[in-house]
């Protein structure tokens, strides 16, 4: 069962294709709970987000810092967000560089998944990655903490980082939605429109594509009315 599970976690990393599977599964909840769709995604985006920034630790940190943070980083996957927020902290604090970029990372999504949305903006705002998905993740996320305070402007600005940076079309179509979303909550319905469209259009395949033209039709019949 461990090699099985191995196995699996493995082919969620390094494949993207998997990686998208794996975030079209919640497609069906989005639809049914389109209003608190992205405090939601905050959490399901931090399990990947840490999946993959594991990854990116496990080919960066030294063997003291390895260590120290795979215990903060098991008290995370485990739901023991206090006492990982704790480690982390001191970690952070400890080492610097790599261990402290990703240990900011780990940091604000506990925080985050703890409705702590302004220490958690803090800690991933500090993270910087030349990765071609953490990076993104992290901008969304920040964009989700900025939702949760109803700061939907600065929620605006993040998910645009998020959606603008490296684009491709696994992902990209995830935080347009956000986009959108985000959009409409701050009564930019100019904006929504022509963010739906762009999910349609660029990303026509997308999972985003479907709930994408629902909620556009439904914008225009209520801007008609």
């Amino acid at each position: 069962m461990a090699k099985k599970e191995t196995k699996e976690t493995i082919e969620i990393i390094e494949s993207p294709e998997a990686l998208q599977q794996e975030l079209t599964k919640v497609s069906g909840f989005f639809e049914k709970n389109k209003t608190s769709v992205l405090g939601l995604g905050a959490i399901i985006v931090a399990l990947v987000v840490g999946t993959l920034g594991y990854k990116w630790y496990t080919q960066t940190q030294d063997e003291e810092g390895e260590k120290k943070l795979f215990k903060a980083v098991y008290a995370f996957e485990s739901d023991s967000l206090s006492k990982a927020t704790k480690e982390l902290n001191k970690i952070s604090d400890e080492f610097g560089g790599n261990t402290q970029n990703l240990a900011d990372l780990y940091q604000g999504i506990a925080l985050l998944k703890q409705g702590k949305f302004n220490q958690s903006i803090e800690k991933l705002k500090n993270f910087s990655s030349g990765d071609l998905l953490v990076q993104a993740r992290a901008y969304s996320l920040i964009g989700d903490a900025y939702v949760e305070k109803k700061s939907f402007g600065e929620a605006i600005d993040y998910y645009k980082k998020a959606a603008d940076y490296k684009p491709n079309k696994f992902f990209t179509p995830t935080y347009l939605l956000k986009l959108a979303t985000a959009y409409e909550a701050n009564k930019q319905g100019k904006e929504a429109l022509a963010t739906y469209t762009d999910i349609t259009e660029k990303f026509p395949e997308s999972a985003e594509a479907v709930p994408a033209k629902k909620y556009k039709a439904q914008l225009e019949s209520s801007i008609s009315e």
